[in-house]
């Protein structure tokens, strides 16, 4: 049977513990052949770098093809039904990584789609940036349960999808964020359970300082994302406390890392000069998308006729 990933949830420990092993392995191996013969849609609603170009050159580097669809080409939900878009690339494709503005829109597609559907990131989550944020972590600790991640800032896809990874993986998760922008409650109560069967802790508070103290991560993104521009000064003024900078990092453990999805907006969510301050690891995190979407990749789209190691 197909499998989709439209959440972290989606995933087991295991799961999340294997694909940084494998990440790991291939970032050491390079290219392959694992996936030759295997192609991949790319149907894009939102612009993107990172994640349109990590995923072409993970499966370039697999021996596959990708195919970019652009919003101009396939009016998702617009010129044509996201069930018959599903349907029509499942006869042409082995797998469909859709970034959408709407998680039903994944939903969606996964429903009437014959072939795996990956959040490429909607609304509601961002999978694979957490999943490589993990494989960054594990890197430079060389331990993921335990340690405290500290997120500042909006509750949105990537602090969504990273509380979830981060209670599945055994690591404490501390939210702060001003009244209104909290984690969704659905995502909350997956993480609780999440946590309470990993052994980890969760704290949310209104207070940066608070969230960021001991901690082993700080971890923050833009305070106005992509389709919020209209909200974009009322949340500049909301935000205003709650910037990353050396103050906000002296809390936090001396070896703490700083880390950001980008893009970043200097002056912002972070001071300037933040991405080249040596507690960043922020441009290990990008490159960690191939990697990790590699891997993920290989899982999802095997070829049965190529042997993996």
């Amino acid at each position: 049977m197909k499998k989709d990933l439209l959440s972290i949830a989606d995933l087991n420990r295991k799961e999340i513990e294997h694909l940084i092993e494998q990440a790991r392995r291939m970032k050491q191996e390079g290219a392959s052949s694992l996936l030759s013969g295997r192609t991949l849609a790319l149907l894009f609603e939102k612009p993107s770098l990172r994640t349109r170009v990590s995923f072409e050159m993970a499966m370039y580097q697999l021996g596959g093809h990708s195919i970019y669809l652009s919003p101009e080409e396939v009016g998702l939900g617009k010129r044509e039904p996201a069930a018959d878009i599903a349907r029509v690339l499942s006869r042409y494709v082995d797998g469909i990584a859709a970034r959408t503005f709407s998680q039903e829109t994944l939903r969606i597609l996964a429903g009437h789609s014959s072939v795996p559907i990956i959040n490429a990131l909607s609304d509601l989550e961002h999978p694979c940036e957490a999943l490589s944020d993990l494989l960054t972590i594990y890197e430079k600790k060389g331990r993921l349960p335990g340690l405290t991640l500290a997120f500042i800032g909006d509750g949105n896809n990537v602090a969504n999808s990273l509380l979830l990874s981060a209670c599945l993986a055994g690591m404490n998760f501390h939210f702060a964020a001003p009244p209104g922008y909290e984690i969704k409650a659905e995502v909350l109560n997956q993480g609780k359970k999440f946590a309470a069967l990993s052994g980890s802790q969760i704290l949310l508070t209104t207070d940066p300082h608070e969230a960021a103290k001991g901690a082993d991560i700080i971890y923050t993104d833009v305070w106005v994302s992509m389709g919020q521009e209209a909200e974009a000064n009322k949340r500049r003024l909301a935000f205003s406390g709650y910037q990353v900078d050396n103050k906000l990092l002296s809390l936090a453990k001396g070896d703490v890392l700083f880390m950001h999805p980008l893009p970043a907006h200097h002056g912002e969510e972070i001071s300037a000069g933040l991405l080249n301050d040596p507690r960043s690891v922020v441009f290990d995190q990008a490159e960690n998308r191939l990697h990790l979407q590699k891997a993920l990749l290989v899982k999802l789209l095997p070829n049965p006729k190529v042997s993996d190691k």
